[in-house]
């Protein structure tokens, strides 16, 4: 695996830190929405220099995957899917969305060994739906738990292109594991 692709998958893993610093008790609920309410208009202000203004920099050029470079980097999809579980649900449901974001999207890209083919492998997704679940179940009662585990397994299985923009996991994980958990909670025995 090329030094780059391990770069972006430590980054990726990087994103937990907020997410346990709030478990820790580092962050309280209402910092960690302002952390990644800054972080949003951060990396928006960022990606717009970059699409719009045209401004490179060298951790765009190593970090960044070909479709990225004309669209909305994964790093910025990856903020933008957080910070709307994080700000749109309640701890219990957007903490696990996140850290599964963070844990377990990189772990199934190592799996995967960088192959870019759908479906991916069905051990892959077995692992990702594993871990996933773990996850989850730490937060919530194991049917919610299990339906958020099938949601991020699909999404990190299939990336959609809507009129030439890819549909990266990191925008469809948290989303989707927090919609996911937020409805089995509502829905689903415990």
């Amino acid at each position: 695996m090329k030094s780059d692709e391990v770069q972006r998958r430590l980054v990726h893993l990087g994103g937990a830190v907020f997410p346990l610093a709030h478990l820790a008790g580092v962050l309280t609920w209402p910092q960690l929405r302002v952390v990644y309410a800054a972080g949003l208009v951060a990396a928006l202000a960022l990606e717009g220099l970059r699409l719009v203004v045209g401004v490179e920099w060298w951790v765009f050029d190593r970090l960044t995957r070909e479709y990225e470079r004309s669209n909305l980097a994964g790093y910025a999809l990856y903020v933008i899917g957080s910070t709307a579980a994080v700000l749109a649900f309640e701890p219990r449901v957007a903490v696990p969305a996140v850290l599964t974001l963070a844990v377990v999207d990189p772990v199934s890209g190592l799996l995967a060994d960088n192959e870019f083919r759908e479906p991916k492998r069905p051990l892959v997704l077995a692992v990702t739906f594993a871990l996933a679940g773990l996850i989850a179940a730490s937060f919530v009662p194991l049917p919610a738990a299990l339906l958020a585990a099938g949601v991020t397994t699909v999404a990190d299985g299939l990336t959609p292109v809507v009129r030439g923009h890819v549909i990266d996991d990191n925008l469809t994980i948290p989303i989707g594991a927090s919609l996911a958990m937020w409805a089995a909670l509502r829905l689903l025995p415990a």
